[in-house]
């Protein structure tokens, strides 16, 4: 089989029933990332780790400030 034959490759793979094939995932994709999505993922990313900063400082117990007994 040719290294660039895409269809013999699809076809082996229905004919086999093989769901996972390590062969097509080398193939390279022609997708591209918006960068409107880029931009989206990176707000994600800095939301999620402010709120598992909080939920850490909540689950920590409060410092106790007491005063010196005289």
């Amino acid at each position: 089989m040719p290294e660039n034959d895409s269809e013999a490759v699809a076809e082996f793979i229905r004919t086999k029933g093989i769901t996972r094939c390590p062969t097509a995932c080398l193939v390279p994709t022609q997708g591209l990332v918006a960068s409107a999505d880029r931009v989206a993922l990176e707000e994600h990313a800095v939301a999620r780790d402010r709120l598992r900063q909080a939920q850490a400082a909540a689950r920590r117990p409060p410092f106790l400030n007491l005063k010196a007994a005289r």
